[in-house]
């Protein structure tokens, strides 16, 4: 494993669990997060690759295809992969925020626009 896995996956851990019902699990053995049962985002094996929940990964991927990419796996899936040691932590919310808005319920929705307006 990768020795900037934990770094990057507290990272990750950070943005991600900042949702309302957002919560951490597993998925094919790596951490995942999810809203509900819906996975928006997932360490990779390799540690510093996170895979994450988008219908905009054209528009990241011509950003930076060093760091937004797919391969053929993801081709028919709405996902791509994100380099963990590349990325940005500004970039790197905006995915994670884009991702679990995609996913979460009306009420987690309501509950996070609530909580931004509120200053939360």
């Amino acid at each position: 494993m990768n020795p900037d896995t934990f770094h990057h996956l507290d990272k990750v851990r950070k943005a991600a669990l900042a949702f309302p019902g957002a919560t951490e699990g597993t998925c094919h053995g790596t951490p995942g997060f999810y809203t509900g049962k819906k996975l928006f985002a997932r360490l990779r094996e390799e540690g510093d690759v996170l895979v994450v929940y988008t219908f905009e990964r054209e528009t990241w991927m011509e950003k930076d295809e060093r760091i937004f990419y797919i391969t053929d796996h993801y081709k028919n899936y709405p996902y791509m992969l994100v380099a963990l040691d590349k990325v940005c932590t500004a970039d790197l919310v905006t995915l994670l925020t884009a991702a679990w808005r995609s996913r979460a319920t009306k009420r987690l929705l309501k509950e996070w626009e609530e909580e931004r307006r509120d200053g939360k």
